[in-house]
């Protein structure tokens, strides 16, 4: 028998709806009723930190996960009696790259670069750390302060751009440079001994193109921006990766491909044996169901 499926899901703009595009009409139902009912490992992949993510459970009503990834991949927590469990093992291994630098350190220095607006203390991590920016940002000259800044130190890192679509505002992680959406659910992976042919990843904006563009089965799901779907199939093909990701566009069970809706059109595109749950009534029976 095939391992359970490993469903990775971003929670803003994927799974959430909390975009501007519509939400299908019980699609977040539908993917909840499909994890209960099939053989499915839940992991939430998130620029929120765990008390972000366990807020957007409760507010949205979507099923808790197993993991949390949060914090851009700086975090991983498991659910566990009691309460969440982080791993130690994680943290230990990406703040290497940050030698004996602080977070506090990091935020000091960088925080001078014009174009960059330090974001809340509750949006910084011990392994991240965040601004806000506009959103037509000069990216390659704030790069180049930030390489300029750090040249010299024996810090390694990572730049990872996003956009907040609803504030109209641009987002910029400084991360260790192991440390990533990919790295983590790679990190999970090895853990749980998960093949990557029982891996799925749903995503929807910059920070999630590093997954989208590998080689782990990926959905872009259908309220994606066009610049965003433009880059994820050019770097996608660009590394030879194309056919591992899956650009929702609508049609399954009626529903437009949006949040939820696209996950579970990704769902039934990879793993269509796992999919055929979309049509067991609640509470039927999975007795012989192939996933």
């Amino acid at each position: 028998m095939n391992p359970p499926l490993l469903l990775c899901t971003d929670l803003d703009r994927t799974l959430l709806p909390n975009g501007r595009a519509p939400e299908s009409p019980g699609a977040r139902d539908a993917l909840a009723g499909l994890v209960e009912r099939e053989r499915i490992d839940l992991a939430y992949v998130s620029g929120r930190d765990l008390l972000l993510v366990l807020e957007a459970i409760e507010s949205y009503g979507v099923p808790e996960p197993r993991w949390i990834v949060g914090d851009v991949g700086t975090s991983l927590h498991e659910s566990a009696p009691g309460g969440w469990r982080s791993s130690g093992a994680w943290r230990e291994r990406i703040l290497a790259d940050w030698r004996d630098a602080s977070a506090g350190r990091l935020l000091a220095l960088l925080g001078g670069i014009e174009g960059l607006t330090p974001q809340p203390p509750d949006r910084q991590g011990p392994a991240k750390v965040s601004f806000f920016t506009a959103p037509d940002a000069n990216r390659s000259g704030i790069e180049t302060g930030v390489e300029r800044l750090l040249r010299g130190t024996q810090i390694r890192y990572r730049a990872v751009w996003s956009l907040d679509e609803v504030a109209d505002r641009g987002l910029l992680d400084i991360l260790p440079a192991s440390a990533s959406k990919l790295h983590a659910i790679e990190f999970l992976m090895e853990m749980q001994d998960r093949p990557r042919s029982r891996v799925l990843f749903a995503g929807d904006s910059g920070n999630d193109l590093e997954v989208l563009a590998s080689d782990l089965p990926s959905v872009l799901v259908a309220n994606a921006r066009p610049e965003v779907r433009e880059r994820a199939v050019a770097l996608a093909a660009g590394r030879g990766h194309r056919d591992a990701l899956f650009l929702a566009r609508g049609g399954v069970l009626g529903m437009n491909g949006n949040y939820a809706a696209g996950i579970l059109e990704g769902i039934a595109h990879y793993f269509p044996g796992v999919a055929r749950g979309l049509l067991q009534p609640p509470g039927g029976s999975n007795e012989g169901r192939e996933s």
